[in-house]
C-alpha cells in the first residue's frame, strides 16, 4: 500500500500538520489542509490497526483526529464519505435489512486427516487432468464471516454471511473496524467493482481484557472470541461495536468488474496473488501466513507444521484452508450446491482437556427421549468453556465406565462439539459412585420405558410438562414454522408464566399481558405479533415437520406433504400406504400412523385449522393441470444452469411432480455433475428417462 517513499513523505506530513495545528493556521488552503489530514490519519490507521507499529503518538493521533472533526463540522460541504470521521456512527442502527451476495457464500467442505486430503487431491487432479496442482494455504479463522463490496474505490456495503446466498446489511458496524479500510484503490488495477470476502474476530489479548472488565462489573464473561465477534457485528449500537476492538482478515475475491478497456491485472489470475493484492491495498489479508506449493503432499507436510505453532499466534484458528491457487483452474473445478470443489478445510485435531465428573442431570426431548448431560468443572477447550455434555444414553455411560467424582478426558469434536473420550480410572480414589440411570421421569414421574431394540429410555405420557415445551420450542423453531422473535426463551417464559400451554396457544397469545412484560416493547410485541400472523401460511411440509412426529424430518415431512391435498388426508391412510410412500420404512410408517391415530393429535389439528393455519398442500392444489401433469420428476447431481429448487419449481408450475427417490414411478431423473447412485439405480428401471439439464430445459420449452 505505502512504498518507503511515500511512508517517510506521510510521516513529514504529519509532523507539518501538527506544527501548524499548534500555530492554528492552515497548509496553503482548506482542501490541501482537509487531504492531507485524512491522507496522514488513514496511513496511521493503517500503521496501528494493520502493522501494530505505530508511528505516532496517541495524543498526537488524537490531536489530528479532533482537527480533522473540527475543520469538516466547519466545513460540511467538503465532507467525503472515505473520511476517517464517517467511521465514527451518528447514532443507533434501527434494522440490519437482508442483502444479496453478489455471489452466494458456500461452506467449506472440511477434511480431519492427511487420507482425506490425499482423496480430494485425487478427484481435482482426474477431474483437472493434471498430474501436479499448485496450492495456496493459508489460516482457517475461527470468526464471523463477512462480505464487502467496493465500488468505485469506496467501501459501499459490508454484510453477514447470513443463508450464504443473502445476509444482513452492517454496513454502519463494518466502519468501526480499523483493520478495514474506507477505500482503497482498486481503480489503479482497473477494478471497477469487487466483492470479497473475510472473518471478524477478537485476538486472544483484546478477548482477555475485554472478559476481565466484564467480571470486574459483575457481568458473565462471554463464552469465546468467535461469538463475541459474530455478536459485537449485530449490535445495534456502532458506538459499542467500536469498543470492542475488532480485526478482520480479508482473504478471498469472490467477484470483480473491471473499467471500460482495462486489461486484468496478473495478480488476479491466482488465489495468492490477490492475497498480495489486498495486502498491498491496505487489507489484513493472510499474505504473510500464506504459502504457495505444488502437490499435496507439501499441503500435508506445511498443515501438519502450522497446527504445531497454532498457539502462538494472537487470534484462534482451528485449521488452514487449502484452495487450488489458479483461479482459472478453479473455474474448471467449479462447486456442488455446498461447496467449491477447489478448496478444503483441514481441520486441526479436536482440543482435550481433563476434568471433574460432578453429577449427571436428565432432560426429557420432545419425543419423551431420556438424555443424561454430564455436569463437570468448568474446563477451556479450543477458546470455549465447557460445563455440561451430553452423555446420549445409558449405554454410553456403561460403555465408558463413568462414575460420579470421575477424572474424565474431555474433546471438542471438531473443535466444536465437546465429549467425554473416557474416564482415567487410574485416579480413582474409592471415593467415586455409580451413576444410576432413573426408572421414572424427572418432570412427570411416569414410568420410563425402553422399546425392545432401542437404547434409550423415553417418557411415553405425551402430557408431560417438558416434552410439551420442547414441542413447542421446535414448532416454532427455523425450519418448522419459523416464527421469529419467539425462540426458545420466549417459550420457556411464556409456558412458565400461564401465558402459553400448547401448540394451539401459540396462536391465542394474550398480547395486551405479554405488552407488560420487561423487554416487550411496542415493536418488539408487533414483531413478534406479525411473525406468528405470517407463520399460518407457512407451506405444508413444515407444518409436518414442525408437529415433531418421531422420525419425520424435513425430507419425509416433504414426501407426506406432496402425498396429499388436506394434512387431514393422513389420517385415512394404512400404515401400507404410507410404506408405499418414497423413502419411508416401517419404522417412520408405524411412528405416523400412531401419531394420526391419537385423538389428541387430531383434536390439536382441528384448533390448529380453526386458527386460520395453512392445512393444504397448495402446491398440488394448483397444478393439477399442465403440460408435465401426471409427470413425475427427480434431480441429482450438481446443475449449473439452474438452482435445483427452481428446476423442480419449473416442473410444478408445468402441473408435474416430483419424487424423493427413484422407483418404478420415476418418470424422468435430470442430471448433473455427480450424479451418484440414483444415476446408477435410475439405469436398471428401462421406463425412467434420463436426462441433462439442457435436455430438461428443452422439455420444459416445449
Amino acid at each position: 500500500m505505502y512504498t518507503k517513499e511515500i511512508e517517510i513523505s506521510l510521516a513529514q506530513l504529519a509532523k507539518e500538520l501538527l506544527s501548524h495545528l499548534q500555530q492554528q493556521k492552515l497548509l496553503n488552503n482548506i482542501d490541501e489542509t482537509l487531504d492531507a489530514l485524512r491522507r496522514v490519519i488513514a496511513y496511521n490507521d493503517w500503521r496501528y490497526y494493520v502493522q501494530s507499529d505505530p508511528v505516532v503518538s496517541d495524543f498526537e493521533y488524537d490531536q489530528l483526529f479532533a482537527w480533522l472533526k473540527k475543520l469538516e463540522q466547519e466545513n460540511p460541504h467538503l465532507i467525503s464519505a472515505d473520511s476517517p470521521t464517517q467511521r465514527v456512527a451518528k447514532g443507533l442502527t434501527k434494522e440490519f435489512v437482508t442483502v444479496q451476495h453478489l455471489v452466494p457464500m458456500l461452506s467449506l467442505e472440511n477434511s480431519y486427516n492427511a487420507d482425506d486430503l490425499l482423496d480430494w487431491d485425487r478427484k481435482a487432479r482426474e477431474s483437472s487432468g493434471l498430474s501436479e496442482i499448485e496450492y495456496c494455504i493459508e489460516p482457517k479463522f475461527d470468526g464471523a464471516s463477512i462480505s464487502l463490496i467496493y465500488e468505485d474505490d469506496k467501501l459501499v456495503r459490508g454484510a453477514t454471511r447470513g443463508d450464504g446466498v443473502a445476509g444482513e446489511d452492517i454496513t454502519t458496524n463494518i466502519k468501526q473496524i480499523r483493520t478495514i479500510p474506507l477505500s482503497a484503490s482498486f481503480s489503479k488495477y482497473g477494478i471497477h467493482q469487487i466483492e470479497i470476502r473475510g472473518e471478524v474476530l477478537i485476538n486472544k489479548n483484546t478477548f482477555k481484557a475485554f472478559n476481565d472488565k466484564r467480571i470486574a462489573e459483575n457481568l458473565p464473561p462471554l463464552a469465546n472470541p468467535r461469538n463475541a465477534a459474530s455478536g459485537s457485528l449485530r449490535m445495534v449500537d456502532p458506538n459499542e461495536v467500536a469498543k470492542r476492538g475488532l480485526e478482520a482478515f480479508l482473504y478471498h475475491m469472490s467477484f470483480h468488474s473491471m473499467n471500460e478497456g482495462a486489461r486484468e491485472p496478473e495478480a488476479l489470475k491466482t488465489h495468492s496473488g490477490t492475497l498480495e493484492l489486498l495486502s498491498t491495498l491496505g487489507f489484513r489479508s493472510p499474505a504473510k501466513e500464506k504459502k504457495v506449493v505444488k502437490g499435496i503432499q507439501a499441503v500435508i507436510d506445511y498443515c501438519l507444521q502450522f497446527e504445531q505453532t497454532r498457539d502462538d499466534l494472537p487470534y484462534e484458528i482451528d485449521g488452514m484452508v487449502i484452495k487450488v491457487n489458479d483461479y482459472e483452474l478453479q473455474d474448471k473445478l467449479g462447486m456442488t450446491t455446498h461447496h467449491p470443489r477447489w478448496a478444503i478445510a483441514y481441520k486441526f485435531k479436536a482440543r482435550q482437556a481433563t476434568s471433574k465428573l460432578r453429577s449427571v442431570e436428565f432432560q426429557v426431548g420432545r419425543t419423551g427421549s431420556i438424555t443424561p448431560v454430564a455436569k463437570i468443572d468448568p474446563v477451556h477447550i479450543g477458546g470455549v468453556t465447557v460445563s455440561s455434555i451430553s452423555l446420549f444414553n445409558e449405554d454410553v455411560i456403561k460403555e465408558k465406565d463413568l462414575k460420579l467424582g470421575d477424572t474424565v478426558l474431555v474433546e471438542r469434536a471438531g473443535d466444536v462439539i465437546p465429549y467425554i473420550v473416557k474416564s482415567v480410572a487410574d485416579l480413582r480414589t474409592g471415593d467415586e459412585k455409580d451413576i444410576i440411570f432413573p426408572t421414572h421421569c424427572p418432570v412427570c414421574n411416569d414410568e420410563l420405558v425402553k422399546p425392545e431394540g432401542e437404547s434409550v429410555w423415553r417418557c411415553t405420557n405425551i402430557n408431560c410438562e417438558a416434552q410439551v415445551v420442547e414441542r413447542m420450542i421446535h414448532f416454532v423453531s427455523k425450519d418448522a414454522m419459523d416464527i421469529k422473535s419467539f425462540g426458545e426463551s420466549n417459550v420457556r417464559k411464556f409456558y412458565s408464566l400461564g401465558l402459553l400451554k400448547d401448540i394451539p396457544g401459540i396462536y391465542e397469545l394474550d398480547f395486551e399481558k405479554i405488552g407488560t412484560l420487561e423487554g416487550f416493547g411496542k415493536k418488539s410485541l408487533s414483531n413478534l405479533e406479525t411473525a406468528i400472523e405470517q407463520s399460518k401460511s407457512q407451506p405444508l411440509h413444515r407444518l409436518i415437520f414442525g408437529l415433531g412426529i418421531r422420525y419425520v424430518g424435513e425430507t419425509t415431512a416433504k414426501t407426506l406433504a406432496n402425498a396429499v391435498t388436506n394434512i387431514m388426508d393422513l389420517q385415512n391412510y394404512t400404515e401400507e400406504q404410507i410404506l408405499a410412500l418414497e423413502d419411508i420404512g416401517p419404522k417412520v410408517a408405524g411412528s405416523i400412523r400412531l401419531f394420526f391415530e391419537n385423538n389428541d393429535n387430531i383434536a390439536m389439528l382441528q384448533k390448529l385449522a380453526a386458527l386460520g393455519i395453512n392445512m393444504e398442500n397448495t402446491k398440488k392444489a394448483a397444478n393439477t393441470e399442465g403440460s408435465l401433469s401426471g409427470q413425475t420428476f427427480l434431480f441429482t447431481g450438481t446443475l449449473h444452469k439452474l438452482k435445483r429448487s427452481d428446476a423442480e419449481e419449473m416442473v410444478e408450475k408445468l402441473g408435474g411432480k416430483i419424487m424423493s427417490g427413484v422407483s418404478s414411478k420415476l418418470n424422468y431423473l435430470v442430471v448433473g455433475d455427480d450424479a451418484g447412485s440414483k444415476l446408477e439405480k435410475a439405469k436398471k428401471i428401462n421406463t425412467i428417462k434420463i436426462l441433462t439439464e439442457d435436455e430438461f430445459l428443452e422439455l420444459i420449452q416445449e
